[in-house]
């Protein structure tokens, strides 16, 4: 029985000596062969610059590797494809008319949305009656350096809130006539009061919306913002004219200028309204009448007018007759314009 035990004690430790010496073996590196642990045949490792081995799997940095620069991975060439292809499809196809891209937008707006439409929902809220009114936000526009180009092209401003009646605003646009929109509830286009200068902007953006076939509005706070409802229309042709008669509740603004005949204080002033009234080569009836109220408050005669009027457009400024609507011509030497078609002094 000691015998048994003594025999087996020893084949343990001769089982321990030769695992630990292949242990060793496997472990140490060796100077032979391709592979530095076991001497076994190398192979192209997975990672770059390194070699692995054959036998054991062990990897080495390669000794004759060289590093090489290298740009981004031609994943970004299929990433620009990808890009280029889905805004084909938001502009044509099933999707043309998604998140609002439009390919029949202008030249100015082709890369802006058609309506902002943050403005829209904060601008009917609580105030817009979609059943009776038809809106649209202002539109958003860039320009080449990617600026916001503000489509405004006019405002109205309720300036004091004590209207005592007589009180009109004018839409008018050369050869689409005028939309006449007064304070009177009673009329169809007319516009009540508020309680405050913000209620009675309110009311005039809503008669506007409801019937201007010209423009659309959008009311911020006492002001109301006016934006051409057709692409077709010349910014500089439109004239908004507001007839305050018994005081200063409601101005209107243009270019950033007054056109309210109280506000002109010298005839430079009075050359810059002409000037914008003029953008277009057209005086309007409005414009005119508007003009010959700033012309009694500054003491400017006909000639003086005239004058003024050559200056900014020469010899051809148009003026649209009262009486049929067509284009009168400028006749300098008499200080007004006449009209061939209806053979009227204007």
């Amino acid at each position: 029985m000691i015998t048994f035990i003594i025999y087996r004690m020893c084949t343990l430790n001769m089982g321990i000596r030769k695992g630990r010496r292949e242990a060793f073996e496997n472990l140490s590196i060796s100077e032979e062969g391709e592979c530095p642990r076991c001497g076994g045949e190398k192979q192209p490792s997975t990672l770059a610059g390194y070699l692995s081995c054959v036998r054991c799997g062990y990897e080495w940095k390669d000794p004759n590797h060289v590093a090489q620069m290298r740009g981004p991975p031609d994943t970004y060439r299929r990433d620009a494809e990808l890009i280029e292809e889905f805004k084909q499809e938001m502009q044509g196809g099933d999707l043309s008319n998604v998140l609002g891209i439009d390919s029949g937008l202008s030249g100015e707006q082709e890369a802006s949305l058609k309506r902002l439409e943050d403005k829209w929902m904060s601008g009917m809220s609580g105030h817009f009656n979609a059943a009776a009114e038809e809106r649209k936000p202002l539109m958003i526009s860039f320009d080449d350096n990617d600026n916001l180009v503000d489509t405004t092209v006019g405002s109205i401003t309720i300036v004091a809130n004590g209207f005592d009646g007589g009180e009109e605003v004018r839409l008018e646009y050369p050869g689409l006539g005028t939309e006449f929109y007064a304070y009177d509830e009673a009329s169809e286009t007319g516009w009540r009061r508020g309680r405050t200068a913000e209620d009675t902007a309110r009311s005039i953006t809503n008669v506007i919306n409801r019937f201007s076939n010209l423009v659309y509005a959008n009311q911020e706070g006492s002001m109301i913002l006016l934006e051409l409802r057709s692409e077709d229309l010349n910014p500089d042709s439109l004239v908004i004219f507001v007839d305050d008669p018994g005081g200063t509740d409601i101005v209107a603004e243009k270019a950033g200028v007054s056109m309210d005949p109280r506000d002109v204080r010298m005839v430079e002033d009075y050359r810059v309204v002409v000037e914008i009234c003029l953008a277009d080569g057209i005086i309007s009836p409005s414009e005119d009448q508007m003009l010959w109220a700033m012309r009694q408050q500054l003491g400017i005669d006909d000639y003086l007018h005239v004058q003024i009027v050559q200056q900014i457009f020469g010899d051809h400024a148009l003026k649209e007759c009262t009486g049929c609507g067509k284009m009168a011509e400028l006749y300098a030497d008499y200080a007004a314009w006449y009209c061939q078609s209806c053979e009227n002094w204007c």
